[in-house]
């Protein structure tokens, strides 16, 4: 399935049922905010949230974007007094872009494919899913006792497709890294992924006392 996607550039990786709340200061982005609520109530409301590769998400150079993204779904918009929006998202489909239509809009307009969420290699997914529970709730335990993080981790879920991208979203720091796993072909290439990463951290925290996640929790709301 294609379609044509407002795509807004970040310096985040957005994954599917992630919560992204953002500012909107920017009037490009505020413009699409106005046409977003301008659509009939029934119908869903979204844009494409693409990871920036080089530049910055403000200002009137446009960044060059990774080509994998994820749709946002508005949960919740507040309009401040000066034009300004808080927005609640939703991550919602993957997608991948074909081409860029810098022209027609304020902002970036992609020609994009929405990917499938697959399961790929049944059996290998299956197989995953409890090693990486495990080193998930180690990860989680070690990054604890450091005390420089608070962890609240949920029920992990034993569908390898949701696991994944749960992994996905609490485990990863590194953006490219984080890119990676929105970008696997399918949920058995993510876990198995997922399973070397995990291991390699649990390996890293039992040799420091401190570390600096950000992301662990949550995802800050990113100025535009």
């Amino acid at each position: 399935m294609s379609a044509r996607l407002p795509l807004f550039p970040l310096g985040t990786v957005l994954l599917p049922g992630l919560v992204l709340p953002l500012e909107i200061f920017e009037e490009r982005y505020r413009a699409l905010v106005r046409e977003l609520l301008a659509q009939p109530a029934d119908e869903a409301r979204s844009f494409g949230v693409v990871a920036i590769r080089r530049g910055r998400e403000t200002g009137p150079a446009l960044p060059a974007i990774h080509e994998v993204g994820c749709t946002a779904v508005l949960r919740r918009v507040q309009e401040h007094p000066d034009g300004r929006f808080s927005l609640i998202t939703v991550g919602g489909q993957r997608f991948r872009i074909g081409a860029v239509d810098q022209r027609s809009a304020p902002y970036l307009v992609g020609d994009v494919e929405f990917l499938p969420d697959e399961v790929g290699d049944a059996e290998s997914a299956r197989e995953s899913v409890a090693p990486v529970q495990r080193l998930m709730r180690a990860y989680a335990e070690r990054l604890a006792a450091t005390g420089t993080v608070q962890i609240s981790l949920p029920d992990l879920p034993d569908d390898p497709v949701a696991l994944s991208y749960v992994i996905a979203a609490a485990a990863v720091t590194d953006l490219t890294e984080r890119q990676g796993l929105l970008a696997a072909a399918d949920a058995a290439t993510r876990l198995r992924v997922e399973r070397a990463l995990l291991h390699r951290e649990v390996g890293l925290l039992q040799k420091i006392t401190t570390i600096g996640s950000s992301e662990l929790r949550r995802v800050d709301p990113s100025p535009n």
